[in-house]
């Protein structure tokens, strides 16, 4: 069986940059191994995999090379940008069906792909000593929501973090978002996600569901733009909607090929 499969970088106006994702169209799902092992295979944070429902709508999921997930950004943004750009898709906008529920997704006229995701607020408690442990350093604000939130005072406190990824592994949340207001932008942002074997992912645009609200407060105002200060790096542009998150970037393809299995 052969099945198409592009490469995007998701979150970058360069290739090189940004989040690698896998995207993988399909007519009718595969066995759920088998797309796990599809998504091992291509060792990307995620792999997409999506089958048409409807006219401008499309069942999607996502794949790390250990786990499904019920979210994933920046591999929506690149199955966005394949049907927009590659599969001949006409209109602005797309409803994705996900394990997280409707996701719409749409075209802005200076070739951005905008996300609509829900907002996830974190909720202030003690950090727990696994996070600590694992960050070997102690943020100035935590917070949890689906995933960890850890908030430092500086940039260079963030880019400086060498995590202890067998720690963060047991943590219950999905993964960890540590967090500095920026110094040319809003804020900056690294993610760190062991227990789904992805140890440090270039750009998450489903944490910014959790960031956007804290930095929305903390700010004071609804329009953000973020980096994630990742080696590879990433921009996006973000809003506080009532209990959505709006979230944009670019993205640019690499790869084109088959998979055969």
């Amino acid at each position: 069986m052969k099945l198409p499969f592009y490469w995007v970088d998701a979150f970058a106006s360069k290739v090189f940059t940004g989040n690698p994702a896998g995207v993988v169209p399909l007519e009718q799902w595969l066995d759920d191994a088998l797309m796990q092992r599809i998504a091992f295979e291509n060792g990307l944070a995620e792999t997409a995999f999506f089958v048409p429902i409807g006219p401008g709508r499309y069942s999607l999921r996502w794949f790390t090379p250990g786990a499904e997930v019920e979210l994933c950004g920046h591999a929506t943004v690149a199955t966005a940008f394949v049907l927009f750009t590659r599969m001949g898709f006409a209109g602005d906008r797309i409803t994705f069906d996900s394990r997280s529920g409707p996701l719409h997704v749409r075209r802005l006229p200076d070739g951005k792909i905008e996300l609509d995701f829900p907002a996830r607020p974190a909720v202030p408690v003690a950090p727990p000593a696994a996070l600590l442990k694992g960050l070997g350093a102690t943020p100035s604000y935590y917070a949890q929501a689906q995933a960890n939130l850890a908030v430092f005072n500086t940039v260079a406190e963030v880019r400086a973090l060498r995590p202890d990824f067998a720690a963060l592994a047991t943590l219950e949340q999905y993964g960890t978002i540590v967090t500095a207001p920026g110094e040319d932008c809003d804020f900056v942002s690294r993610f760190f996600a062991p227990r789904v074997g992805v140890p440090e992912d270039p750009v998450t645009g489903s944490s910014h569901c959790v960031l956007t609200p804290y930095w929305t407060r903390r700010l004071g105002k609804a329009l953000l733009h973020a980096r994630q200060i990742s080696p590879r790096g990433g921009e996006l542009w973000c809003e506080q909607a009532g209990d959505r998150v709006k979230i944009a970037g670019h993205a640019v393809l690499y790869l084109h090929g088959e998979i055969e299995v």
